[in-house]
């Protein structure tokens, strides 16, 4: 419906900046018309009761409109590029690399100078960790940033990272980086001036005077850590009171609920788009709205609150897409994506966290039937959104699928989940893992995994023990692992060091700022020498790497890889291997792996439930014609092995 009063309030905002609408402003305009009763809906939804709601929506209108003006003129031309591309986040072309810039590279300077190493292997899409200034020894790896429009000198300035950004979009790379919009430092210019005593600034963070609410919001909030940071409160000394703080004791929450906070926000969620960034990484937006009574997680309002941003940033910066890091349980991140009017509205992309751990479940099982299990509510995505693929992130591996599907599949739920916290952290006599368990809450027995890829698939034991059985196995895992979320769907994201073996690096155990948290084993320190034997045939470096950029270049051959919700699950006739149908216009590929440590017998029949039956396959992995059998013969598929099967006839 047309809004006079608004088109009119735009037009004056348009007008103040001398924009020039007939001509190069012409379709930010449009944009801004066509989004403006989407933005002022939910920019009511959530504060067109509070006192200074009317104060901020102006203000927020001129943010937009200064940050089309502030974008330069190639980023818009980029923007236009990949709107007429579509929803260019979804091609089989992309394939990222999560990385610390320190522990990659040194510095920000020195990322150019490693592109080659990147597409070398093809890697075109880098999420570098976070970069703006933070805290030495109060960090949470970057995640507690108190200042969000500098680079923390560690890793050089913004001057590194522009020029470095504009070196990767030379060579058709893309950018992403994190914004953390749940909560700043506790030495972030905000939290100064709160502590001093400035209201304006107290009231942009949760702060209470007694213990009254704070204990009325812990009834019903879960601990975060409750190892490191029991509680979701800590008392500050200078103010004399209580500031909500759910993650550490150090990261103030903002108060998204004052809507000068989220105008503010929305500012500094520009200032990253013209910087550049392709994808920007929502830290915990599950965490950003708070209310009284609830787990102050996933509640609608935050959920309006991404919508909001993503309205705005569709006008001024149409090309930068929008990843939710919501690790939640499957039904709840489906609504990351949007829902109702909102549906493919809301984040562009998330983390396939749920799929992620299930892989890691059928590694330490040999079985599949609980993956299979949680598919129904995976595939709910809609069309037009992506996830992020991956197998290892910074993070650790945290068993986020519901009991019933573990239970569907026979087990106990309780046992089950204890079997693979027991596997991974190499509490099993014959687990080849060696890993350690995170964030442990004795109340519960709720634990977390942390370890690197080759470590928990079994590399780490297997060259100290100098086994050379043991190595090509674990070496298998590896790959069975990657190339099953590589072809999956989406977008995949390898974590550094993956790509070439690296297994956990204890070092960490020697920094006080980082010896309290064992994730920092599968974050490693890069050894050049170590990533120059990619080179060195025969190498366990060598056959990692090699490996790897294969299934790359496989996955970049076969349109559809990309993900066009075109994915079907092979029904489950071997309760050891993992198969699924990838299909576009006429072409059709089936992924299958073994992910036990046996052949896997899979009946011919598998491969004719979905349309015409093939005669021939062409399988990509080993560069071999395979011939379909009939339906009382088998494909055998080796222990830990996969087929990349491309139907021919």
């Amino acid at each position: 419906m047309y809004n006079h009063s608004l088109h009119q309030l735009i037009n004056q905002v348009v007008e103040e900046k001398s924009f020039d609408l007939a001509g190069a402003d012409q379709l930010f305009f449009t944009r801004f018309i066509a989004n403006a009763t989407a933005i002022q809906s939910l920019y009511n939804e959530l504060y067109g009761n509070h006192p200074r709601g009317a104060e901020y929506f102006p203000k927020l209108l001129e943010t937009i409109a200064a940050a089309h003006q502030n974008r330069e003129q190639i980023l818009k031309e980029r923007d236009e590029a990949k709107l007429d591309k579509g929803n260019w986040f979804l091609s089989n072309d992309i394939t990222g690399m999560s990385l610390y810039v320190d522990r990659f590279c040194g510095k920000l300077d020195q990322l150019p100078s490693k592109l080659p190493y990147f597409n070398d292997l093809g890697v075109n899409f880098l999420h570098l960790m976070p970069i703006f200034e933070s805290p030495a020894g109060e960090s949470d790896g970057g995640y507690a940033v108190s200042n969000f429009r500098k680079v923390d000198e560690r890793f050089g300035n913004l001057s590194d990272l522009t020029t470095a950004r504009k070196a990767m979009h030379k060579e058709g790379m893309y950018l992403m980086i994190d914004i953390v919009l749940n909560h700043t430092s506790h030495r972030h210019e905000w939290a100064v001036k709160a502590k001093q005593g400035d209201h304006k600034y107290q009231d942009f963070f949760y702060i209470f005077p007694d213990r009254v609410l704070p204990d009325q919001y812990d009834a019903a909030m879960p601990e975060i850590f409750p190892e490191s940071a029991p509680g979701s409160f800590t008392f500050n000394p200078e103010m004399g009171k209580w500031v909500m703080t759910v993650f550490h004791n150090y990261q103030w929450d903002l108060n998204y609920t004052n809507p000068a906070v989220f105008v503010a926000m929305m500012d500094t969620v520009f200032f990253y788009a013209n910087l550049g960034v392709d994808i920007l990484r929502i830290d915990a937006p599950a965490f950003i709205w708070k209310q009284l009574g609830t787990t102050c997680q996933n509640l609608p309002q935050a959920h309006s609150l991404l919508r909001l941003i993503k309205q705005c940033v569709q006008v001024a910066a149409p090309g930068m897409a929008l990843l939710g890091e919501a690790i939640v349980a499957p039904k709840e991140i489906m609504k990351y994506f949007g829902t109702g009017l909102y549906t493919a509205r809301e984040c562009d992309v998330a983390y396939n966290a749920t799929h992620m751990a299930l892989q890691w479940d059928a590694l330490a099982t040999g079985e599949t039937k609980v993956m299979m299990a949680a598919q129904h509510e995976i595939l709910q995505k809609p069309f037009g959104t992506t996830w992020i693929n991956y197998t290892r992130c910074h993070d650790d591996i945290g068993l986020g699928y519901d009991d019933y599907m573990i239970e569907q599949s026979g087990y106990n739920a309780f046992e089950h989940r204890k079997y693979l916290k027991e596997y991974y952290s190499g509490n099993h006599s014959y687990s080849p893992a060696v890993g350690a368990l995170f964030s442990v809450n004795p109340k519960t027995n709720d634990a977390r995994i942390s370890g690197s890829l080759a470590s928990l698939c079994g590399l780490e034991k297997a060259v100290n023990s100098n086994d050379s059985a043991a190595i090509r196995s674990s070496i298998n895992k590896i790959l069975l692992m990657q190339a099953h979320s590589f072809f999956l769907g989406g977008l995949p994201m390898i974590f550094y060091g993956d790509e070439i073996g690296y297994t956990n690096d204890y070092s960490y155990l020697q920094d006080s700022g980082k010896s309290y948290d064992n994730r920092w084993m599968h974050r490693p320190i890069i050894d050049w020498n170590k990533n120059n034997k990619k080179s060195e045939e025969g190498s366990v470096e060598y056959q990692v790497f090699q490996s790897t950029k294969k299934l790359i270049s496989i996955r970049r051959k076969l349109d559809a890889i990309g993900d066009y919700k075109n994915l079907t699950w092979l029904s489950p006739h071997n309760n050891h291997v993992a198969g699924y149908l990838r299909s576009k216009d006429d072409k059709k590929v089936y992924c299958v792996f073994n992910f036990s440590d046996s052949d896997a017998y899979l009946t011919w029949f598998a491969f004719k439930e979905h349309g015409a039956a093939p005669s021939k396959l062409y399988d990509h992995w080993r560069d071999i014609d395979v011939q379909v059998g009939p339906d009382h013969e088998y494909l055998i598929i080796p222990p830990y092995q996969f087929f990349i099967l491309e139907v021919k006839h």
